[in-house]
Formats: C-alpha cells, sequence, structure tokens
C-alpha cells in the first residue's frame, strides 16, 4: 500500500501499526477522514491553514492510547465530501471492514463528529463499536476528573452528547411499557423514557455545577480581600503546563508525557522575584476541536482564566504543529469570552517550553526569533523540566503585575482599625512601621482604587 502523498494530496490510504502499551483494554483502529481541498488546475491539495494529516492521526492515536486502548493500525483517509450516511464512501467502508476483521478489532475510532445516524451505520457495517473524536475525549475525561466538581463537568457534557444517541447506543428501545387502569394504550416508549430520565439528570447536574460556581466565587472573593494577583497557566495539552506549574510553585501535580494527564484545577501560592505573592492557577489543556460539551461543561473551571490578571500560554515550541496548536488555543479562549490581541495583547505571555530538545544553534535561532518580536507581546523561552528561563519568567510576570499599579506612601493613626483593615483588603502593604501614634505604611494599589487611597488618606506615590 503506497503512502499518502503529503504534497500532492493523492487519494491514497496511509496505515501504519500502533504500540501495544501494557494494560491496554480493547484492540482499536483509528481512521483520520480528513477532507482535502483542490487548487484550479484540480490537483488535491491539503489546505495550508488546517494541521497536517499527519499530525493530526497522530494526536488521535495518542488520544487513543490515553485510555490504553490498543492502536493495531492509525489510517489517513482524505476525502473529497462527507457523505450524509457513513461519513466516509462505499469503497472505503469496505476496505476497512476487511481490515476490522483481519485484525479482530473492537472499536473503531473516527476522528472527526459523527452524527448518530452515521455512526449506528458505521456500526453496522463494521459489526463493532465506533466512537467519535468527541466521545473518545469524553471517555478520556471521565476517567481522569478526580474532584467531583470535575466528574459533575464531565457527566453534563456526556449526557448532553448521550441524549442525541439514544437510538443507537441502548439496545431496549425498542419495547415500550404498557398502560393501566383507565389511560391504556401503550405508553411511553422506553426511548421517551430515557430520554427525559436523562434531561432530569441533566437539570440536576446544572443545579450542583451552579453551588460549586457559587462556591469558587466565595474563594474568589477571599483572595481578593487578600489582594493576591491570579495568573492562569493556559496552552495545548500536553505543552508541559503541569510541569511548569509544579516548576513556578515547587507543588507536585500530577505531570506525565500524555494527553489530558491533568484536568482538576489547581491553584498554588507564586513567590515572586521581590517577595511579592501572586496565585498561579493550572487549568485543563485544550486541544483542536474541543467539543463544545465540554467548553460549556468547564466554564466553572475555566472561570480561572476568566478572572486571571495575567495569563501564561504555554506552547510546546518543539512540537512541529505548535503554530496550529496556538491558533486552536487562541480559538478556545475566544470561546470562553478572551480575545487575546484585547489591550494589544498584554494579558497575555507567551511562554515556549521544552527549549532543552533544541542544541544551541537551534536556541540560539529561536532566540533571535524571540528578540525581533513586538515589545508588548514578548515570549519566553524556558525549560520546565530543566528550569532554564524560569527566572527571567518570573521577572516578567512580577513587572507585568506591577505595570498598572502604583505604590503610594501614607501615614495613618493607629487607632483607625477600620482604615487599616481597608488598606489590607484592598491594597498590597510592603511595609507597615509604627511610629509613635501613628502607621507610616507603603501600599501598592490598582488604577482604579488609586483615587480613593489618595483621597482617603492622604497618600502620595512613593518616589523612584
Amino acid at each position: 500500500m503506497e503512502p499518502f502523498n503529503r504534497e500532492g494530496g493523492a487519494d491514497r490510504t496511509k496505515s501504519r501499526p500502533g504500540s501495544a502499551g501494557d494494560g491496554s483494554s480493547g484492540r482499536v483502529i483509528v481512521i483520520g477522514p480528513y477532507l482535502r481541498t483542490r487548487r484550479g488546475d484540480g490537483d488535491a491539495q491539503t489546505d495550508p491553514s488546517v494541521r497536517d494529516y499527519e499530525a493530526r492521526i497522530e494526536e488521535a492515536a495518542g488520544l487513543a492510547g490515553a485510555i490504553d486502548l490498543t492502536v493495531v493500525e492509525s489510517i489517513i483517509a482524505p476525502i473529497n465530501q462527507i457523505r450524509p450516511a457513513t461519513y466516509l464512501g462505499k469503497g472505503k467502508v469496505e476496505e476497512i471492514n476487511g481490515l476490522v476483521a483481519g485484525n479482530m478489532v473492537e472499536l473503531v475510532v473516527m476522528d472527526c463528529a459523527l452524527s448518530p445516524i452515521q455512526q449506528r451505520n458505521l456500526e453496522k457495517a463494521w459489526s463493532t463499536k465506533v466512537l467519535d473524536r468527541t466521545g473518545l475525549i469524553l471517555e478520556i475525561f471521565g476517567r481522569r476528573a478526580k474532584t467531583k466538581e470535575g466528574a459533575l463537568q464531565v457527566e453534563l457534557a456526556h449526557l448532553n452528547y448521550q441524549r442525541s444517541r439514544l437510538v443507537r447506543s441502548w439496545t431496549h428501545l425498542e419495547r415500550q411499557r404498557g398502560g393501566f387502569g383507565f389511560m391504556g394504550g401503550p405508553g411511553e416508549t422506553q426511548i421517551e423514557a430515557d430520554r427525559r430520565l436523562i434531561s432530569e439528570r441533566i437539570t440536576k447536574l446544572e443545579g450542583e455545577l451552579k453551588k460549586v460556581q457559587a462556591t469558587r466565587r466565595l474563594h474568589r472573593a477571599g483572595r481578593q480581600r487578600v489582594p493576591y494577583r491570579v495568573v492562569a497557566l493556559v496552552g495545548y495539552t500536553n505543552a508541559g503546563k503541569s510541569t511548569l506549574f509544579n516548576r513556578l510553585t515547587r507543588a507536585d501535580v500530577q505531570a506525565a508525557d500524555m494527553l489530558f494527564a491533568t484536568l482538576d484545577p489547581t491553584l498554588r501560592a507564586l513567590n515572586l522575584p521581590h517577595g511579592g505573592k501572586a496565585m498561579l492557577s493550572d487549568t485543563v489543556g485544550f486541544i483542536s476541536n474541543l467539543p463544545t460539551q465540554l467548553v460549556a461543561a468547564f466554564r466553572a473551571t475555566l472561570e480561572e482564566v476568566l478572572e486571571a490578571d495575567i495569563i501564561l500560554h504555554v506552547r510546546d515550541i518543539s512540537h512541529e504543529d505548535a503554530e496550529a496548536q496556538e491558533r486552536d488555543v487562541e480559538g478556545v479562549l475566544r470561546q470562553l469570552g478572551i480575545d487575546p490581541d484585547a489591550d494589544g495583547g498584554q494579558r497575555i505571555i507567551e511562554v515556549w517550553n521544552k527549549i532543552d530538545r533544541f542544541d544551541p544553534e537551534e536556541r540560539d535561532n529561536l532566540r533571535n526569533i524571540a528578540a525581533r518580536r513586538p515589545p508588548e507581546r514578548p515570549c519566553f523561552l524556558v525549560s520546565a523540566a530543566t528550569g532554564e528561563g524560569i527566572d527571567a519568567l518570573l521577572s516578567a510576570i512580577e513587572d507585568r503585575l506591577a505595570a498598572k499599579r502604583m505604590t503610594l506612601r501614607l501615614s495613618i493613626d493607629a487607632s483607625d482599625g477600620a482604615g487599616i483593615s481597608w488598606l489590607h483588603r484592598n491594597a498590597e502593604v510592603l511595609n507597615k512601621e509604627l511610629q509613635g501614634e501613628r502607621f507610616d505604611m507603603t501600599v501598592r494599589v490598582d488604577e482604579t482604587k488609586r483615587d480613593i487611597v489618595v483621597s482617603r488618606f492622604a497618600a502620595v506615590p512613593l518616589e523612584a
């Protein structure tokens, strides 16, 4: 079988054996049914704006391996158009049927979004289970969520996904419950009853998640009273966010070379170079074509990103698809209502991680590229594994946090307990010394509260 020609986009199928890991729970074939575009001369060509076929199929195989499935084959199957009934063309469906039978496959993963009808028809054609990209990611999230909040979010997303697929996946739906008494008739069908039960469960989960959001708001309000700024890590899954989180905070959050190793959000104190502190938040990794159900369900978790003063966009700069991953992360941020270009991009700091994978000459080239970036959109080359570049990153975080804050000096009567308390809640107290019956204080405040401090406490700017 000839390999797929990435440049010319010929209509061939590329297959390669997968590697089975210990503890694998099922044999699976991963299929990448990727749409091709055409030039004016009629030749097939990959759209340069989308991810490379090879990178996409490798990611899909990695998703399957993340839940210990044995990937026996990964197949790139370029298509000219999506078939309403089976997504793939008839010939390709028959070809894959032979592979399924010959490899004793228990599951076929389609790296695309299938409609319920397409999923059902493919299962009939191949006599095996079929899972699309959304279902696979939901399965991973279901296994990885550890906290009650994470479990609620995953279950909600899964039920919303499953509700439209009852006709496919439940074997007892043809039966009906009989009526009784004066009602008579066949009663509601089993599928209607199951859909109603799912809807009731969804309503209950949404109520529980609202309570989680309320609790998070209380915690956030508590942090604001002790005015720690929030720095949030975002990035493509497996970009090294958790390793960087551990390096910056000396924590022990799980960090592994796998997709979606970390799901549940974590907050730790971040010590800045000159004695200040911030709160660092590690969040779930993003991925291309992230199911909308998950974006909606994890909104409570991702509120930490929405409220963050600084967002560290961690990129695996060694990945061949680093630029496409960058676009995917920015796309999810926009879904959350965060414009990466707002205010000249001042809220986001790019972190180019895993530079330890490059030789010295390649690192110099990366540094030259970084040096040519606009001053308002800097990037920092780091290795979360070795610690290289971490000090410069911490200094940049501290400078960015202080950019919109003013340092003021004031004197306040020691008996003014309410005023002193207000300052501790609404400002960062850098120094406080008792001079007779008054406190001489040095505080740092946001620009939104600067005028209040100046007028109420007769504060004056600290001279540089």
